[in-house]
């Protein structure tokens, strides 16, 4: 297992998208801090300037070419021939998707810190009160810890699509359809006013985890769905997806 995953923190560390992405995220955070401007400062500091949707995107390509690029050009039988076996070969790479993606969220809260302390920035005070009567620093933890989960549970999903599918192109643009048009598809559904009770669990609706967390007035009416309920589906549909792309990759023949 210790050999698998350093062969695959050592192919992610020299991809030159995985370091290009700090410097791109910034960029949109600061993007978004100029768009939105002063009036929204706290929802700015408690969402990471907009980084959860940033960052998606960031991981549905990072994590889509993990798989399909390999499939595309038969590195996977060497992968597979050096590895004991492709269970070990499936985690060690959803594994070091899962720390690039933990890492990611820590870059974006401190370069929230260092946007704050900006002496052009007229942001906040981090104690401040916001969402739920907590302070805005309580808040932007939060959010990122649930951001985690939501990101996880779509890295699942990516690493699902990508065992179905070996065209690199095609899971990356199946994949950002189901992530910023999920919510969507969700709300169509519900709002069709049958089974409601049933079709609020779909995997789609769980996209609104973190979106939810800090807007929880607007996205209720959406999800029909408890913060708490959210984190149980998000777990949940997290699990089924891996194990199901497990299982798919297990079988598939290269």
């Amino acid at each position: 297992m210790a050999f698998s995953l350093y062969q695959e923190f050592y192919k992610l560390s020299h991809r030159k998208l995985a370091w290009l992405a700090p410097l791109v995220l910034l960029v949109l955070m600061i993007s978004t801090g100029l768009a939105m401007g002063y009036n929204e400062s706290r929802l700015l500091m408690a969402t990471c300037y907009d980084a959860p949707d940033w960052m998606m995107l960031i991981l549905v390509v990072v994590g889509a070419t993990t798989f399909s690029m390999e499939f595309q050009n038969n590195a996977i039988l060497t992968l597979l021939y050096k590895s004991p076996n492709k269970a070990l070969a499936y985690l060690a790479k959803y594994l070091v998707i899962l720390a690039y993606n933990v890492w990611l969220h820590l870059i974006a809260i401190l370069f929230t810190v260092g946007l704050h302390a900006l002496p052009m920035n007229q942001s906040m005070a981090w104690s401040v009160r916001y969402r739920y009567q907590q302070p805005l620093w309580e808040n932007m933890l939060k959010t990122m810890t649930l951001d985690i989960l939501t990101t996880t549970f779509i890295i699942s999903l990516i690493f699902l699509l990508s065992c179905l599918i070996n065209s690199n192109a095609v899971v990356i643009s199946v994949s950002l359809l189901m992530v910023f048009m999920g919510q969507f598809i969700s709300a169509n559904l519900l709002n069709a006013g049958k089974f409601t009770q049933v079709l609020r669990w779909n995997p789609f609706n769980m996209t609104n985890l973190t979106r939810q967390y800090y807007n929880h007035a607007t996205y209720f009416d959406t999800s029909h769905l408890l913060n708490q309920q959210l984190i149980l589906g998000t777990l949940g549909y997290t699990l089924l997806f891996v194990v199901a792309g497990y299982l798919i990759f297990r079988k598939k023949r290269f």
